[in-house]
């Protein structure tokens, strides 16, 4: 059975250490984590980025722990993953990903497996704001 103790969409900020104790577990030797960043740049921009805005499906929640929880039981790990909405600043977390497992192969794995199947599958979509007001919509994979 799949171990998702957390699997979320919110406009709130995002804390790796609630992630991070939300997978403790006696039985896992490994941990790991992932903190994907609202940066300065894109190779797509023409300039400075300045925010990203996100905006998820209503189902998208739904779709997470899917995403979650395939990566869970595949791997025998331990997965707690957030994603935001709205409006973030360069700096911070869009999302944090916290993986344990048995060993360091199968939480690096898993947490990779999280990560990819998010960029590719989550109904959530980005605004990129750049510093001259330009705005850019990129969507599922992008």
């Amino acid at each position: 059975m799949a171990d998702v103790r957390i699997a979320r969409i919110s406009d709130a900020p995002i804390a790796l250490d609630e992630h991070v104790a939300a997978i403790d577990d006696p039985r896992m030797g490994a941990e790991t984590s992932f903190v994907g960043r609202v940066r300065d740049h894109d190779p797509d921009a023409s300039g400075v980025v300045t925010a990203l805005e996100y905006t998820a499906h209503p189902e998208a929640e739904t779709a997470l722990h899917r995403i979650a929880e395939r990566a869970a039981s595949a791997h025998g790990a331990i997965v707690a993953v957030s994603h935001r909405t709205g409006r973030l600043a360069v700096g911070e977390a869009a999302v944090v990903i916290a993986v344990a497992a048995a060993h360091r192969a199968e939480a690096f794995e898993a947490c990779r497996v999280v990560i990819e199947d998010i960029k590719r599958e989550l109904p959530v979509w980005k605004r990129q704001i750049e510093a001259d007001g330009t705005a850019e919509w990129k969507g599922i994979g992008g």
